[in-house]
């Protein structure tokens, strides 16, 4: 008997940190990873210690939406 195929799904977290939304072109980029979630024990945004390459420090990454 399965449950739903929706109960886990991909999230992507996203260095809540960096300042690169697009205002300097010249900079590489944004640290995003993919990962994913259980949504029934986790139904809120998810937020994770992640290394961020372009800050070269552990930050906070948080869940946004695809």
């Amino acid at each position: 008997m399965a449950k739903g195929k929706d109960i886990r799904g991909r999230v992507i977290l996203e260095c809540t940190s960096c300042t690169r939304k697009g205002d300097n072109k010249e900079l590489p980029g944004i640290s995003r990873y993919i990962t994913q979630k259980n949504r029934h024990n986790t139904p809120s945004r998810l937020e994770l210690r992640k290394f961020c390459r372009y800050c070269y420090k552990h930050t906070i990454h948080g869940e946004i939406k695809k």
